[in-house]
């Protein structure tokens, strides 16, 4: 005959919500709830029948291991009507517990879980806060999580005290305060998991180039310069659907004009050495940049090697 309240979260509502493959991870929480209430103990003198309870919790998660405090209170309607005691139609009871339970599989939808905790219970006497008694208790539960940081749960509770007592016209009265109880309820952790970084942007991906090399004042080819556009041809073709661009260039000696004509010359005699290769010509685009674009930087009228070139680009 008594009532105690220890809770597991708000009534549930409706889930409609499926919680899979989330991250769980540790923080705060608060809870409340409520249920069913039945008395265990035995007094020939009275009888009980199905109470109530309700109850609220704050705690911390650690992700598996919980830790908790909780209040709750609860109701049993008992035979008992003592007048001028608390006894009156009813035993109440409030209680503050401390819990430690653990969580199986935290990271799936359903989640079983097993706890046991330890506090302090008033149960309905004369005085004002009631029989002061030593609670413990042991719960089993299953829980649903909504998501990483909601979860609904279902859970059975086993909760005791010493046994109490009540002054009544006839004589002090002690009785046994078993319980078990029938909860549901509704909890909700602050925080959230650690945003995983954004990946690294993808690499730029840098075109085939090859370089050949002139005389100067000169657009023929040289051996070299040939096994270059012959390197060239073979990675066109390997690549497949793709397309070319000759640049030609030149060093700052000479006209301007006379060099924006030498280095079109030159990007069409690579151009020709290509298609002799298997590069077919509408694949190959033709510039001239003349003195622009300088390889090594040099002031006006300087003999530059490296300047003296065509960049064939595969594209």
């Amino acid at each position: 005959m008594k009532i105690m309240l220890s809770a597991a979260g708000m009534l549930a509502l409706p889930v409609v919500a499926q919680a899979q493959g989330f991250t769980p991870f540790p923080g705060v929480y608060i809870g409340a709830g409520g249920g069913l209430e039945w008395s265990l103990g035995s007094n020939p003198n009275a009888s009980t029948s199905t109470g109530w309870a309700v109850g609220g919790k704050l705690g911390y998660d650690f992700v598996g291991p919980r830790v908790e405090l909780e209040v709750g209170y609860g109701q049993i309607p008992t035979s008992a009507n003592i007048p001028g005691t608390a006894i009156n139609g009813k035993v109440g009871q409030l209680t503050a517990m401390a819990n430690v339970l653990y969580d199986f599989m935290p990271a799936s939808a359903f989640t079983p879980y097993i706890g046991a905790g330890a506090g302090v219970a008033f149960v309905d006497s004369n005085a004002s806060l009631g029989s002061t008694q030593f609670a413990y208790q042991a719960m089993l539960g299953l829980a649903y999580n909504i998501s990483e940081s909601m979860r609904f749960q279902v859970e059975g509770r086993y909760l005791g005290t010493t046994n109490p007592s009540v002054n009544t016209p006839f004589g002090n009265v002690t009785f046994q305060n078993q319980n078990i109880l029938a909860l549901a309820g509704i909890q909700f952790k602050f925080g959230g998991p650690s945003a995983a970084p954004p990946p690294p942007p993808p690499a730029a991906v840098t075109p085939p180039s090859f370089m050949v090399f002139f005389d100067w004042d000169r657009s023929n080819l040289s051996q070299q310069a040939l096994n270059t556009i012959k390197q060239a041809s073979d990675a066109f073709k390997a690549k497949g659907n793709a397309r070319i661009t000759a640049t030609g260039h030149t060093d700052t000696s000479g006209p301007e004009a006379y060099n924006m004509a030498l280095s079109l010359r030159r990007a069409n005699a690579v151009k020709d050495a290509l298609v002799r290769n298997g590069v077919p010509a509408q694949a190959i685009t033709v510039i001239g940049m003349g003195e622009k674009g300088l390889l090594v930087q040099t002031g006006d009228g300087v003999r530059e090697p490296q300047n003296r070139r065509v960049e064939i680009v595969i594209q």
